[in-house]
């Protein structure tokens, strides 16, 4: 097995300050934007770029948490069930625009299940996906970010593995794992 860095602490802090620096020239004062982390890994990164926003414009973002467990389209393919998140969207999402956030895209199956659950609280004006790694020639559907924090050219073979903080680890890390 080999690992490799793709992003460590400092390097992932100046990433995520050019992508608020995006959202910000995108959305301005976020009066009709708001944030909707994907769990379980996708919170993290939506809560530096929630606390990043609130200091750069004096504002408070909205910030949710979307689980997308019950819409997965292997749901009910597995031998075990999948142990659901929790969802906590304190806001209407009617006609605002969404910025949907996870950390690493892949597939693209996530994505779309996080949009079929969504859906279930309203319809908004537009989504947009932001992803910190965009494991590019791996898409099973036809999905793409508006923001990226780190194309990666990706093989079958290997996976992102991203360290969180929050989650136990030592220091923030992104790795790409060959096995």
């Amino acid at each position: 097995m080999q690992k490799r860095l793709i992003l460590d602490s400092s390097l992932l802090d100046i990433t995520i300050s050019r992508l608020c620096q995006h959202l910000i020239e995108n959305h301005g004062d976020f009066k009709e934007t708001v944030i909707l982390g994907i769990q379980p890994r996708g919170v993290f990164l939506a809560r530096r770029i929630k606390a990043k926003l609130d200091s750069l414009t004096s504002q408070e973002v909205l910030l949710g948490e979307l689980d997308m467990t019950f819409y997965r389209d292997d749901f009910r393919r597995r031998d075990e069930p999948i142990k659901a998140n929790t969802t906590s969207i304190p806001f209407v999402i009617e006609d605002m625009n969404v910025i949907l956030i996870d950390d690493v895209l892949y597939t693209g199956r996530s994505v779309r299940a996080s949009l079929d659950a969504m859906i279930a609280f309203g319809r908004p004006k537009k989504v947009e996906l932001l992803v910190l790694i965009n494991r590019r020639y791996s898409r099973d559907l036809p999905i793409a970010p508006d923001y990226v924090g780190k194309n990666v050219n990706t093989v079958q073979t290997q996976r992102v593995l991203v360290e969180w903080k929050e989650q136990g680890a030592e220091n923030d890390n992104i790795w790409l794992i060959t096995t």
